[in-house]
């Protein structure tokens, strides 16, 4: 790296600095210069200015021009300092760069304090930018996150308890693990940058994986114990950099060959991280760059559950007493009803539950754009294997690693080992009724929402059918009478709505994702239908996707679950 002469009294420094030492990234091999050393804002030079004096006698000095400089924070004592070449359309390089070593964090954190009151008071006030603006508006993240929400969602994430527990989902990490070194062609020798590293260990894979270099970018206060962990192994350390910050803010030093994430939450779009995801792959992401995951598919399939529903119902009874000390609480019953029913389930489930085959709705990562995951309307359309009631819908989901040798899956299937996330259903407060072969209609309809999750509307239909059994159960639904017979599954209507020649049945409910109940119980045993083999309703037909890769070469051989998903 080129340094300059020049006399220390033709500067006029406004701030100065002590610097413990100072690595010249840009040198072959990079150049570790040890202090104390001087770091001086000024404008000497006729514009804003960082200097680095590289020895004691001021003699020689790295010159930073502001107005294309970016500083990064990489840790509390740590610093990262790169000055821009050029800005094309597939990439932007840098001239010079230089990592920054202060003894302590106080130094640290006014060194930054400076540095952005110069970008402000003399860059973006005071003079034009020669490869571009400085964007003062507020972070995307914040436009459409609340702040209440966003403070507890760091905060949760920057605990080690809380990565301990998704660590310890081997099926997670594991899964993560294999994509990685089954495919370190992928990962040799290129730039990765890991979206929301958390505690580091997708970084650290990656860099197992023969990675050139990894930026971990994390924005909660896990990042400080990212570094501890990524300092704790050295071999692998030195070619990861951990960036504190949100991915909507923070700027890179080079693009990216892959990117690496984990940003699935319940029902796989919770706490809204697919969006940074997305975010991060078209800031850093180089042209037919590769994703880990490369797909997600939420599945959804009917469900018959008499000990949930059941169990739902009579937490609502509470209500029904007339009499608490002295107080009548059933004008309540309605309300406290309809708000337990407004909660999804989250537990494990019995596959045999289901009752009519799964479909899918699939997420291309590498095509799906931002605004498109701020609504989600999947039709529904199923054929009942079984005569039942059926009392919502069932959810689960998977993500596809396409790596270039091996295609791996991570599933949260009923009947697959269980995961942190579960499974989640959706339980209608008046189930429907249906017999074997008939059709189920409706709709699952997520509205993303400021409190980083989405408003659920499902809506599910199917029509009563006539039966001819002498004792059947009867029901009093509303204004009608249903009758449901046990031994042949067929309801039959009768009152007002049957004068139309049947009634077509409607359910819907209104759930928050964001408040889910968790039911962590083991899945009960339950018997087999008598025309339904286990498992057989996670069975599917094949479809294959087009490829992601530019040769034209199929990458998905695991089935879907419905030949006709959307690929959004």
């Amino acid at each position: 790296m080129d340094t300059t002469s020049l006399p220390p009294e033709n500067l006029k420094p406004h701030h100065n600095f002590t610097v413990a030492s100072v690595n010249l990234i840009a040198s072959n091999p990079p150049k570790l210069v040890s202090g104390p050393l001087s770091a001086i804002f000024g404008s000497g030079s006729g514009f804003p200015e960082l200097q680095f004096y590289l020895e004691p006698d001021g003699q020689h000095f790295l010159n930073f021009d502001l107005r294309i400089t970016q500083i990064f924070r990489l840790g509390e004592t740590q610093s990262l300092c790169v000055s821009e070449g050029s800005d094309t359309i597939k990439e932007r390089t840098y001239s010079k760069g230089v990592t920054i070593q202060f003894k302590e964090e106080e130094e640290s954190s006014s060194f930054h304090g400076a540095f952005e009151q110069w970008k402000r008071e003399e860059v973006i006030e005071g003079s034009d930018l020669p490869n571009g603006t400085v964007s003062t508006s507020k972070s995307k993240f914040d436009d459409k996150i609340e702040a209440s929400s966003a403070k507890m969602y760091f905060h949760y994430y920057g605990q080690l308890l809380h990565q301990q527990n998704m660590l310890q989902d081997y099926v997670r990490t594991g899964s993560y693990y294999a994509a990685v070194i089954e495919n370190q062609v992928d990962f040799a020798g290129r730039v990765v940058v890991d979206v929301g590293a958390g505690s580091g260990i997708l970084s650290l894979f990656a860099a197992q994986a023969g990675a050139k270099h990894v930026y971990a970018v994390e924005a909660s206060e896990m990042a400080d114990y990212a570094q501890k962990l990524i300092a704790g192994n050295p071999i692998l350390g030195q070619r990861i950099t951990v960036i504190k910050g949100k991915v909507e803010d923070v700027e890179l030093p080079e693009k990216a060959d892959i990117l690496i994430s984990e940003p699935m939450g319940t029902l796989l779009v919770n706490e809204r991280m697919l969006e940074s995801y997305v975010i991060a792959r078209d800031r850093f992401l180089v042209p037919n760059g590769k994703m880990f995951p490369t797909v997600g598919r939420i599945h959804m399939a009917p469900f018959s559950d008499e000990y949930l529903y059941v169990e739902i119902a009579n937490k609502a009874l509470f209500w029904q007493q007339q009499n608490y000390y002295g107080v009548d609480l059933t004008a309540l019953h309605g309300t406290a009803f309809q708000g337990y029913f407004s909660q999804p389930v989250v537990d494990a489930f019995d596959p045999r539950l289901l009752v009519a085959p799964a479909i899918s709705h699939v997420i291309n990562f590498t095509t799906v754009k931002e605004e498109d995951l701020y609504e989600i309307d999947i039709p529904l359309k199923f054929t009942a294997s079984v005569g039942t009631r059926i009392h919502g819908l069932a959810c689960w989901f998977d993500v596809l690693f396409n790596g270039s040798a091996v295609q791996r899956w991570l599933t949260t299937a009923p009947g697959a080992p269980t995961t942190h996330w579960y499974q989640l259903r959706c339980v209608l407060s008046q189930p429907i009724y249906v017999m074997a072969g008939q059709e189920i209609t409706g709709h699952l309809h997520m509205i993303a929402h400021s409190a980083q999750s989405y408003t659920i509307n499902l809506t599910m239909s199917g029509w009563l059918q006539e039966c001819y059994n002498p004792n059947p159960f009867i029901q009093i639904l509303e204004n009608d009478y249903l009758t449901f017979c046990d031994l042949c599954s067929v309801a039959k209507m009768w009152g007002p709505g049957a004068e139309q020649g049947g009634i077509l049945q409607t359910s819907s409910c209104r759930l928050d994702l964001k408040e889910p109940y968790y039911r962590m119980s083991q899945p009960q045993a339950y018997s087999v239908g008598q025309d339904q083999q286990p498992n057989q309703l996670l069975q599917s037909q094949d479809l294959q996707l087009a490829s992601l890769d530019e040769d034209g070469s199929d990458f998905i051989q695991q089935p879907l679950n419905d030949s006709s998903a959307q690929i959004h």
